[in-house]
């Protein structure tokens, strides 16, 4: 199987932020946790429903789906008398996101807060925390703030996911949940529909649960004097700089992106949203702020939460080659576009860099093919990423056509 090319750490510089980092500094047990906090309130669901969706709290695993939209289909279903089941995602399959991992460490019960606090407020009875095999001090820092739990009729239950790229999506949690193995299935229902066991499952990963803790926590207010009026609240995002330990950063929405990249990033191409991400110019992110509408609108999404800056100096074809490569060893090879598409994009993305003539186009050609055609949506953020590079980066696409790198090296050894 193909080697990451951008390893899991635990060596991370989290830095003290204004909501759920705000204790970076002093991580709190449950007993600390409660003396600042107190005790989850127990939140009529359309109370609770109202706060998240005036906070615009969304999803932070990478498709950015309104947290509110899923939390009011599951309270439908338990209307018409299901009972739900509540899931944290703290598996974090992509290599470079942190952000679970620095909430495991210094902030764990906001997590587990959230969780618990909707759970009363739909009636259900289990909550379900799925850990990083690959990740062990994490791991071991949720499971025992689980332990450590004291929430009335509660019951906590808790797995541990393979190290795969593909184990931290819905429905490969789903799977893993029922005692299969943790990949990817189709599924004709959403999971808060008919999730674990065929009930209504609210299921979200564990930076959405800590902005759902803190909001339960502390009030509507704060949430909404941090950030913008449009966008309030804070993201958390891990951020990859040449000579620089792997750094966690809370910010507020509408901040400088550019600010939490160091100097030695500068002038380079940045990938905005890890290995399902998009390539970023330089000259774009030196003006783009931390804004999923403006984000968007140029083409960019957050995603994961990662910035990887690997800065003028390296080679952005080689990187993504290797990305593309580990992909398409990390899919579940359930569905013809990622048993055979895939390899195939790989295979090209390669040839795109040792300057293979026409092999922009060839991968141009297989991307469209794999996109909205997968059992899940890996075939199409492999695809996302790759026409993202062609997009960006014609410049040096055309320099490794004539035998050499932007980098400054013979295009041959960029790939290699």
């Amino acid at each position: 199987m193909s080697r990451s090319p951008i390893q899991v750490t635990e060596d991370l510089r989290i830095v003290p932020g204004p909501g759920l980092l705000q204790h970076a500094a002093d991580p709190l047990d449950l007993r600390r946790h409660r003396a600042r906090y107190g005790a989850p309130p127990t939140l009529p669901l359309p109370v609770l429903h109202s706060a998240v969706e005036t906070a615009q709290v969304r999803g932070r695993g990478g498709a950015g789906f309104p947290f509110a939209r899923k939390l009011r289909t599951t309270a439908d279903h338990v209307r018409a008398g299901r009972k739900a089941v509540v899931v944290v995602n703290a598996s974090e399959g992509e290599p470079a996101s942190a952000k679970d991992a620095a909430l495991a460490e210094v902030a764990p019960h906001l997590v587990l807060d959230g969780a618990a606090a909707t759970a009363a407020s739909l009636g259900a009875r289990d909550v379900h925390v799925v850990l990083p095999a690959d990740r062990p001090r994490a791991r071991a820092s949720l499971a025992a703030a689980v332990a450590e739990r004291d929430d009335p009729r509660l019951h906590w239950h808790v797995h541990v996911a393979e190290a795969r790229f593909v184990a931290g999506q819905a429905r490969a949690v789903v799977e893993l949940l029922a005692g299969r193995p943790g990949l990817p299935v189709t599924a004709w229902e959403p999971e808060a529909v008919r999730g674990h066991r065929g009930r209504p499952t609210l299921l979200s990963n564990a930076e959405t649960w800590a902005h759902v803790g803190l909001l339960c926590l502390e009030g509507l207010g704060p949430t909404l004097e941090r950030g913008t009026r449009a966008e309030p609240g804070t993201t958390l995002l891990t951020v990859h700089a040449p000579g620089q330990r792997v750094a966690v950063h809370e910010v507020e929405h509408g901040s400088a992106l550019a600010e939490l990249l160091p100097a030695p990033a500068y002038g380079g191409p940045v990938l905005v949203g890890g290995f399902h991400g998009t390539w970023a110019s330089w000259d774009t992110v030196a003006t783009m702020p931390v804004s999923a509408t403006d984000l968007r609108a140029r083409g960019v999404a957050l995603g994961a939460g990662v910035l990887i800056a690997p800065g003028p100096d390296a080679c952005a074809l080689a990187l993504t080659a290797r990305i593309v490569a580990h992909l398409a060893a990390q899919s579940a090879g359930r569905c013809g576009p990622c048993r055979n598409g895939l390899p195939a994009l790989a295979s090209s993305v390669r040839a795109l860099a040792l300057g293979t003539p026409d092999a922009a186009d060839e991968a141009s050609r297989i991307g469209s093919l794999v996109t909205g055609r997968g059992a899940c949506a890996h075939p199409d953020g492999t695809a996302r990423l790759v026409a993202s590079l062609i997009r960006t980066l014609p410049g040096e696409i055309e320099a490794h056509a004539r035998g050499r790198c932007v980098a400054g090296r013979p295009s041959q050894r960029a790939a290699s």
